[in-house]
């Protein structure tokens, strides 16, 4: 791979393949930046941990490796699990087709399949990482809440050790 060389990546959320972003970026770049990249495109903020995962269900999101998860670069993670930080892109996504699953907020459970579409070549005068392609609208990161008190809803969250989905409240 040279220097002068861009990954082409297409972002889906899981399970609505028809709403995508496809993102352009420096294949030397971190992980870090690519999952700002994506949440960039989506229009949600950068406010929530988030990990890219081999395992592209969320039933096998924590049963497969590599993983790489912010928690790792906070020194909150397990031995095996890479950080985002000081993974290249290009260490994560070796080849064309390569996808990963991306979830974004451990709460709310975004997930998004990532897969390296194509590679391209850097163009002078260009910001990377930039967006390509846009195809359906996304949603609200925070939905309204309807039908009452936002306070009265169910909270979710993940176990970390099990992948699976915790209720607590309603």
């Amino acid at each position: 791979m040279a220097g002068t060389d861009t990954f082409i990546f297409r972002a889906a959320l899981h399970g609505r393949a028809s709403i995508y972003r496809a993102i352009e970026i420096d294949p030397a770049k971190s992980l870090y930046l690519l999952a700002e990249a994506i949440v960039s495109a989506f229009d949600f903020d950068f406010d929530h941990a988030f990990g890219f995962y081999t395992g592209l269900t969320p039933a096998k999101i924590h049963k497969e490796f590599p993983k790489y998860e912010l928690f790792a670069d906070m020194g909150e993670a397990d031995p095996q699990v890479l950080g985002v930080k000081k993974t290249r892109i290009s260490r994560a996504f070796p080849e064309v087709g390569h996808t990963l699953l991306f979830l974004f907020d451990y709460g709310d459970g975004w997930h998004f399949r990532v897969a390296l579409s194509s590679i391209g070549k850097k163009s002078a005068n260009t910001r990377y990482p930039r967006v390509v392609a846009t195809h359906g609208e996304a949603p609200a990161q925070y939905p309204d809440v309807e039908d009452g008190d936002p306070d009265d809803r169910a909270s979710v969250a993940i176990n970390l050790l099990t992948g699976e989905k915790i209720r607590f409240g309603k």
